[in-house]
């Protein structure tokens, strides 16, 4: 799947490995970026579905928006937006790293 970022600092974070706006350690990070090659790799959407461990849910209150687990209380937050009538195969928007449980 075809991965872009919704703002820059998530990309300074994916490219660098640091950010000033995300102060994460460094198990975090490691699991963000295992979580975006993850996406990358995924042929489609049920990839996702299929491991348990990501956590996979859709966001209440949105249309298209996900997420996925990254270690216990961080969460992965991203829109899948279809390419095709399917709507199997995708692009996505990473939107958002979060402290889910704050």
């Amino acid at each position: 799947m075809n991965i872009e970022f919704g703002n820059r600092h998530l990309l300074e974070l994916y490219e660098q490995g640091k950010c000033s706006k995300y102060r994460i350690d460094r198990s975090i990070l490691r699991k963000f970026f295992m979580r975006v090659q993850s996406l990358e790799a995924a042929k489609d959407i049920y990839d996702l579905w299929q491991t348990p461990s990501l956590n996979f849910e859709k966001l209440t209150g949105f249309s298209n928006r996900y997420s996925i687990r990254l270690q216990d209380k961080w969460r992965l937050e991203f829109e899948i937006n279809p390419s095709d009538d399917s709507k199997t195969c995708s692009s996505i928007r990473i939107i958002e790293l979060s402290n889910h449980y704050r």
